[in-house]
């Protein structure tokens, strides 16, 4: 499936709509939520809707999702839509930063025990090893998690822009 406007992502079987957000939140409960709420009136009422279920995740459906997300550094391998758009969110980390990065990933695993997940898109690989070495900084393992809600929600937010050529 092409990207869709919200109207077509409405008329959707159930499991193509499920597939399709699944592509921008790896989480099933999620996309099952998401997909069992239609039809939407708008895109901002799919992004609410969105954003609820997300909030509403227990952690297990939080690293089901970190799971299709690639460590920062590394490249997503495949041909589908979620591997493109990795690809594209970490278009700006190469050479000694990505060294850096998958070092620091692996630090950052160690002592979480999920991949580092930050929304990469508009970031330099500077940035984003700034980042993660603040966080791996932090005390508290639930503030760590609260963190990785809100960078999950910005990518969802602009996976859902791109399913629905909003740009």
């Amino acid at each position: 499936m092409g990207n869709v406007a919200v109207e077509e992502f409405n008329a959707l079987p159930a499991r193509e709509a499920e597939s399709a957000l699944l592509s921008c939140c790896a989480s099933r409960r999620w996309a099952l939520a998401v997909a069992g709420r239609r039809p939407y009136g708008s895109v901002d009422e799919l992004r609410s809707a969105a954003a609820f279920e997300l909030a509403a995740l227990e952690w297990a459906d939080i690293e089901e999702a970190l799971g299709a997300h690639p460590r920062i550094g590394e490249r997503a391998k495949g041909g589908g839509r979620e591997a493109s758009w990795s690809r594209d969110e970490q278009s700006g980390v190469d050479g000694e930063a990505r060294a850096a990065l998958i070092e620091g990933n692996r630090r950052y695993e160690e002592r979480f025990g999920h991949v580092f997940l930050i929304c990469a898109t508009g970031l330099g690989a500077g940035e984003m090893l700034a980042a993660l070495e603040k966080r791996l900084a932090g005390d508290d393992a639930e503030a760590e998690r609260i963190v990785v809600r809100v960078e999950l929600g910005k990518i969802v937010r602009l996976r859902l822009d791109k399913l629905l050529e909003r740009g």
